[in-house]
This record gives structure tokens, C-alpha cells and sequence, in this order.
């Protein structure tokens, strides 16, 4: 089965980005990272970083006497997560209806649709190399 599954909310989603594109980063560092990005206060930042450690997304460490922040998740692995919860959710974990919904809009470019035709003919097993 699954790992233990963490779910981040909007907030915890953006010090989690922050934290991927470059870790290990201290507090002043994402401190900073975030303030830039959100205009967020020391607070703030710190709050959720100690959240996300709780949640076990994050880890930490002490060496050279600043505390270092890294993930302790994968980005992909946290935004398969957030599919399924969100496929369950609005969904009723149908991968079709949401799909069906999406390219009803109208808003699929050719290259999408390209690609989704090329996503669906390897689960078949049938990749057409001509």
C-alpha cells in the first residue's frame, strides 16, 4: 500500500516549492524565499515550517549550529497525492469524468491532445511508432 500520505494545503504547498527548487535551506532562507513570494511575515513562514515537519513532509537538521530545512517528500510523489485526493473528491475517483470535463471545455491544444493519445496507446500496450 501507500506510505503514510501527506496532505498540504495551498500555504504548505508553496514553502514545500520553495524548499524543492533548492534544499537544504535555513529559516532565514525560506523566510526570505517566502516573503518575496507571498509577502509573507517571519511568522507565518515558521509556522508552517514547523507544520510540515509535524506532517513529516519536512525534515531538519542542526549541523554547524543553523537549522537546516529539507523535504522529506517528493514533489511528484506529494502531487500524485493531491490528484487522487482531488479525482476522489470531485470526481468520484473517475479518472474519465474528469477527463471527459476537461476536454469539453475546449481548451486542449493540439499538442495536449497529441499527448493524451500517446499516454492512452502505451497503457494499451500498443505504442504506434509509425
Amino acid at each position: 500500500m501507500k506510505q503514510n500520505e501527506i496532505h498540504l494545503s495551498p500555504a504548505e504547498w508553496n514553502v514545500m516549492e520553495c524548499l524543492w527548487e533548492q534544499s537544504p535551506r535555513n529559516g532565514r532562507q525560506v523566510v526570505e524565499c517566502m516573503a518575496q513570494r507571498m509577502g509573507w511575515s517571519r511568522s507565518t513562514t515558521l509556522t508552517l515550517l514547523h507544520r510540515l515537519e509535524e506532517k513529516g513532509a519536512v525534515g531538519s537538521d542542526s549541523e554547524h549550529g543553523k537549522k537546516q530545512f529539507f523535504p522529506l517528500i517528493q514533489r511528484n510523489e506529494a502531487a500524485l497525492q493531491e490528484t487522487e485526493s482531488f479525482l476522489k473528491r470531485v470526481y468520484q475517483g473517475s479518472l474519465s469524468l474528469m477527463v471527459s470535463a476537461m476536454t469539453r471545455k475546449g481548451d486542449l491544444s493540439k499538442a495536449e491532445i497529441d499527448e493524451l493519445q500517446a499516454l492512452l496507446q502505451e497503457l494499451e500496450g500498443g505504442e504506434n511508432h509509425a
